[in-house]
């Protein structure tokens, strides 16, 4: 299966935004009301300049303090972003975010943000794609 069957597959396609300098108040508050575990950080929407998850809050929480609320996402996003693109395998990219340890990765085309995909969503399609041919075989077997 590919990021891009997986992409279609999802019941909302949007990719959720804060600019850089937004406050990790800010941040958080939203992935609160969007009751999602991460954010991209983004100076136009449309190109990702790093991530920031609940992880990277809790990091920062336990090294700073309640001090982080009032600093910018800048300073406790992840800047490094490993990306896929909507052409790559189910499989590479699982294989990615497993030996990264991390659950969301931006589907960037172009340098432009197309997508987010979880570790969930990638299982999900897996399991859906293992049903399919078991099925298959199944029939095959039975002789339909």
């Amino acid at each position: 299966m590919l990021v891009q069957n997986i992409l279609k597959s999802k019941s909302d396609d949007t990719v959720i935004t804060v600019k850089a300098g937004s406050l990790m108040s800010e941040a958080i508050k939203v992935l609160s009301q969007r009751k999602i575990g991460t954010v991209l950080v983004s100076k136009d929407g449309h190109t990702a300049e790093g991530i920031l998850s609940e992880r990277d809050i809790v990091r920062a929480l336990f090294q700073h303090g309640g001090k982080i609320l009032s600093k910018t996402v800048d300073a406790y996003m992840t800047k490094k972003l490993v990306t896929c693109i909507r052409d790559d395998s189910a499989d590479k990219v699982l294989n990615l975010m497993t030996a990264g340890r991390f659950r969301h990765m931006p589907v960037v085309e172009k340098s432009q943000l197309v997508g987010l995909i979880t570790l969930g969503d990638v299982v999900k399609a897996q399991l859906t794609e293992l049903k399919m041919e078991k099925d298959a075989l199944q029939d095959m077997i039975m002789g339909h």
